[in-house]
């Protein structure tokens, strides 16, 4: 007699069920691989040529769960140039509410429906599905610290809105962001995957969680 003599012998319902466990178990797997190869930041790299600079996974972490605070339950978030965030809400299966992103980087189109070709030269040159002050926040990351570029992206934000804002951009923009959009800076200060040399910060016009000392 030899060992596999021993080995008891399953019935083909058994086997039918076992087999049918480790396919079910395998494509969930795959699942979980695939959503985050794809939401995750390192799936599409900064493209300097285009003045792209990913946030650190904590900030927009931070970030992504400020814009879900404020939007509310069932809330829209309209993330304009800020992939790295979008990606950061995305991990979170929209979970009581929804998001898009506005972007001039069509690389950004893996995204389906919730990707919205952007050229902040053309500031309201967008989709007709895009209704007037539909968003309950948007957040924005102009992609170049100029009063020009803010002054555009202004109007773009202006028109999503129902009311809150939440902008990032360099410290030397705190002008102009209160000029054109009347917010203030937070406590919280951002932070890029790679050293910057120009110093960021976060702007609201609503009372945030950013300003708790703990995220500073």
């Amino acid at each position: 007699m030899n060992d596999a003599d021993d080995v008891p012998q399953l019935s083909s319902e058994a086997l039918a069920a076992l087999q049918e466990f480790y396919v079910e178990k395998q494509q969930r797997e795959a699942k979980t691989t695939d959503k985050t190869h794809s939401y995750s930041v390192g799936s599409i790299e900064e493209n300097w040529q285009l003045s792209q600079f990913w946030y650190d996974p904590e900030t927009a972490f931070c970030l992504a769960n400020e814009a879900i605070r404020a939007a509310g339950e069932g809330g829209r978030i309209a993330c304009v140039s800020a992939p790295s965030v979008y990606q950061k809400l995305k991990e979170q299966d929209c979970q009581g509410f929804s998001t898009c992103i506005l972007e001039y980087d069509q690389r950004f189109s893996v995204y389906g429906t919730e990707y919205i070709f952007y050229d902040y030269n053309s500031p309201l040159k967008l989709p007709a599905h895009l209704e007037a002050h539909s968003f309950d926040i948007v957040l924005a990351d102009p992609p170049y610290l100029s009063e020009e570029c803010l002054k555009k992206i202004a109007e773009t934000i202006k028109y999503l809105t129902k009311g809150k804002i939440l902008l990032c951009t360099g410290l030397i923009m705190e002008e102009y962001a209160a000029k054109y959009l009347g917010v203030k800076m937070c406590k919280f200060i951002p932070r890029h995957a790679r050293n910057l040399a120009n110093e960021f910060r976060c702007y609201v016009n609503y009372d945030s969680g950013l300003d708790l000392d703990t995220l500073s």
